[in-house]
C-alpha cells in the first residue's frame, strides 16, 4: 500500500494535541516535551508510510514493526524505553481524549499492557465535588456552573470553554457543541446544570463582562474567554478541596457522565451521539468501565468474595 504524506493523516493533529496537553496540563518539561515531540514525530512517519491515516487503521503488529525499526537504527536501550512510554502515554492520551478509546493501539502486544480504562467518579463523588464553589460571589456561580455542566451534559472541557452565548438554550434545556473534527452536535441540558446556567448567566457573567461584544459564556477575572488550561485549574482546584486530585482528569467528569448514563440504563448508541463520538467502538470503552466498577462492587460487598 502506497503511503501518505503525514499532512495528509490525522496523526499530526493528534501529535499536536497530545504535546499541548503534555505541555500545559501535566506541564512536562520543555525537554520532555520535545524528547516526546521526536518520538511522536518517528511514529507518525512510520504509521503515515504504511498508509494508515487514523488511529482507528493501526493493526495489531504494527507497533512491533515500528519498535524492531528503531532497534535496526541502532537506538540505545534508554531511547527505546522512553519511545515506548511515550506511545503508551500517547494512547492513554487518545482514551482520554474519548475520540479513539476502541483503537487496536489500546491493546497491541508491544508494549505490552492491558486495557487502560477512563478514571470515573462514584456519584457520590461528584456530588461532593459539584456542591464545592459558593455561589454566593460571581466567581462561585461561574464554577458551580462549570462543574455542573461539565457533569449534566458531557462535554469536553474544550468544548465548554468555546461555548457562545447564543449556543445556549435555556428554556429548551439544550445547547449547540462545536465538537472535535468540526462535529456539531446539539446537546440536552439536565436541571441542575439549567439552574446553575440561569443563575451564572443572570447573576454572575454581567459581573465579568466589560464589553455587550463578548460572547463567550464563561469569562474569567479579566471579562475575556475562559482557556481551556483556566478552566481545567478550577476542576482541580475544587477536587483537591475534596480529596480527589489523584483521580480527576481533564475528563473525569466526561467519562463520570457517560459511564453513570450506561449503568443507569441509556443505550450505548444514545451515549455515542451525546458524546459526538464517531465511531460506537470508542464508547463502547464505558461497557468495560462498567463491567469493572460492577466486579469492584462485588468484591467490597459480599462476604465471601
Amino acid at each position: 500500500m502506497r503511503g501518505k504524506h503525514p499532512d495528509e493523516t490525522a496523526w499530526p493533529a493528534l501529535a499536536a494535541d497530545y504535546l499541548a496537553y503534555v505541555k500545559v496540563e501535566r506541564g512536562l518539561s520543555p525537554r520532555t516535551v520535545e524528547a516526546y515531540g521526536r518520538d511522536l514525530r518517528r511514529w507518525v512517519d512510520f504509521i503515515s508510510r504504511r498508509g494508515k491515516s487514523s488511529p482507528e487503521e493501526v493493526e495489531r503488529e504494527e507497533i512491533t514493526l515500528f519498535m524492531e525499526e528503531q532497534c535496526g537504527r541502532g537506538l540505545s536501550p534508554r531511547s527505546l524505553a522512553r519511545m515506548t512510554a511515550t506511545l503508551r502515554s500517547f494512547q492513554r492520551f487518545l482514551v482520554e481524549e474519548g475520540d479513539y478509546g476502541g483503537i487496536p493501539i489500546a491493546d497491541l502486544p508491544y508494549p505490552r499492557h492491558g486495557l487502560t480504562l477512563p478514571r470515573v467518579l462514584s456519584q457520590e463523588e461528584v456530588a461532593r465535588l459539584l456542591e464545592q464553589p459558593m455561589v454566593e460571589d460571581p466567581a462561585g456561580l461561574r464554577d458551580r456552573a462549570i462543574l455542573e455542566t461539565l457533569y449534566g451534559t458531557g462535554i469536553r472541557i474544550s468544548e465548554l470553554t468555546g461555548l457562545d452565548v447564543e449556543d445556549m438554550d435555556l428554556a429548551d434545556r439544550e445547547m449547540r457543541v462545536l465538537g472535535k473534527g468540526a462535529r456539531e452536535r446539539v446537546v440536552p441540558i439536565g436541571d441542575a446544570a439549567a439552574e446553575a446556567l440561569r443563575r451564572y448567566v443572570g447573576g454572575g457573567r454581567p459581573r465579568f463582562a466589560r464589553s455587550d461584544s463578548q460572547r463567550a459564556v464563561f469569562l474569567n477575572q479579566r471579562g475575556g474567554r475562559l482557556t481551556r488550561q483556566g478552566a481545567w485549574e478550577l476542576v482541580k482546584k475544587y477536587a483537591r478541596r475534596v480529596g480527589l486530585e489523584e483521580k480527576m482528569t481533564p475528563h473525569t467528569l466526561r467519562h463520570s457522565y457517560a459511564t453513570h448514563l450506561l449503568e443507569n440504563g441509556a443505550d450505548l448508541r444514545y451515549i455515542q451521539e451525546l458524546l459526538g463520538h464517531a465511531s460506537i467502538s470508542t464508547t463502547q470503552i464505558y461497557t468495560h468501565v462498567s463491567k469493572s466498577r460492577v466486579r469492584e462492587s462485588y468484591l467490597k460487598a459480599h462476604p465471601r468474595a
